[in-house]
């Protein structure tokens, strides 16, 4: 199944790729790689969760703060590319999670991300990650997320 037909079976409608908010570009392409800027959890022109895990979120909520992340990553994917289809691989995710002292389910948080990623693509979104816990983020964001993808020529 074609990666926009999964997106609507799963109830997901792509936002507008969100606009870099300081001096970057929110996507990179060289060669046949794309590199997403940080995504945060934007929804509706609002990060939908803005605080610490362990603290004023919950590790579910992490997740679903993750899946708001890879949501906007797709969109920097389509936009870079003008086709989900031109995505082959999914290589890399690299996860950061605004956590409280002693907060440790930065992975499980981070499955928000690689489990969409997954249900959209298939093998194709397989791909390594790092998860890694900070005590400051942007915008006070629970989670950013960048992506690296392989795309066709």
């Amino acid at each position: 199944m074609a990666a926009e037909d999964k997106l609507k079976q799963l109830g997901i409608t792509l936002p507008p790729p969100p606009a870099g908010v300081a001096a970057y570009l929110p996507w990179m392409r060289t060669g046949n790689l794309i590199f997403t800027s940080g995504q945060l959890p934007w929804r509706e022109g609002q990060i939908a969760f803005a605080g610490r895990l362990g603290a004023e979120f919950t590790e579910e909520q992490g997740y679903q703060a993750a899946r708001y992340c890879a949501i906007n990553a797709l969109a920097q994917l389509k936009d870079a590319t003008g086709d989900l289809e031109k995505v082959r691989q999914i290589v890399r995710v690299e996860g950061y999670v605004h956590c409280a002292p002693g907060f440790r389910g930065h992975p499980r948080v981070l499955n928000g991300a690689s489990e969409l990623f997954i249900a959209v693509f298939g093998p194709r979104g397989q791909h390594s990650r790092l998860a890694v816990g900070i005590t400051e983020m942007p915008l006070d964001a629970a989670v950013q997320l960048t992506v690296i993808a392989e795309v066709a020529p």
